[in-house]
């Protein structure tokens, strides 16, 4: 018998329960289960971050120090890393700009930014010279490029790409926006990149995607139209 069914025929057969006791399961489902646990438990999702802020916080919660070392060109590594990171953030929360975005919405997720920095590290360590080229094309076309299906949206993602892509992108003084709020930090640890990124900005601002003003009032009219519909949606119906 499973560990899992186990458990729970003891749990039908014990009347008693110490009132501390908690459990917490995870699994596919099965008709043995009894329902009343799952009408008693409390459910827990994981929702996906909202804003570059958050989206960069996800990014370096687990980078450390020891993994920002093991590259052969270690400076340039730590910058390109920020990099590829914030085109990470960028792609995604330009969805939630609708047709100003994307013309499709696209799931991108960890796994593109995984394989991005493997791949970042591999050309770093087996090139003398940075292969700018290669990288925009591994990342860009295959790693990312994989999922767009719109012509016009594949040329929006390189161009955002080269931005991130770049030598200048290797110094202090580069601006990934015209109002200096964000850019590529300086040199340290994994906890001064942190640090960086608990200062940006909660509200994105549009620049940074390369989008006028006025795409935060299409956005904010899209968030309000879609709580307003929610809210209708749980109110109580009455029918003839």
């Amino acid at each position: 018998m499973p560990m899992l069914e186990r458990a729970v025929m003891s749990f039908r057969d014990n009347d008693e329960m110490q009132d501390s006791f908690r459990l917490f399961l995870t699994s596919t489902p099965t008709d043995f289960f009894p329902v009343a646990v799952l009408q008693n438990g409390v459910k827990l999702t994981t929702e996906p971050p909202r804003g570059i802020k958050a989206n960069l916080k996800r990014s370096f919660a687990e980078i450390s120090d020891a993994w920002l070392d093991d590259c052969k060109k270690e400076t340039v590594y730590r910058k390109m890393v920020f990099g590829v990171a914030f085109f990470h953030a960028i792609v995604q929360e330009r969805r939630k700009f609708g047709p100003l975005g994307w013309n499709v919405v696209y799931e991108f997720n960890d796994s593109d930014l995984n394989t991005s920095f493997t791949m970042l590290k591999m050309f770093l360590d087996d090139d003398a010279e940075i292969p700018w080229e290669a990288l925009v094309y591994i990342t860009g076309i295959i790693n990312y490029g994989g999922r767009v299906t719109d012509d016009n949206d594949l040329k929006r993602l390189l161009t955002t790409l080269e931005k991130y892509y770049c030598t200048d992108n290797l110094t202090d003084d580069y601006y990934y926006s015209e109002s200096e709020k964000y850019k590529a930090p300086t040199f340290g640890d994994a906890q001064s990149y942190r640090d960086y990124i608990n200062q940006l900005p909660e509200e994105d601002l549009p620049e940074v995607f390369g989008l006028h003003d006025n795409a935060n009032i299409a956005y904010q009219r899209q968030e309000s139209d879609n709580m307003v519909n929610k809210v209708l949606s749980i109110q109580p119906r009455v029918t003839g």
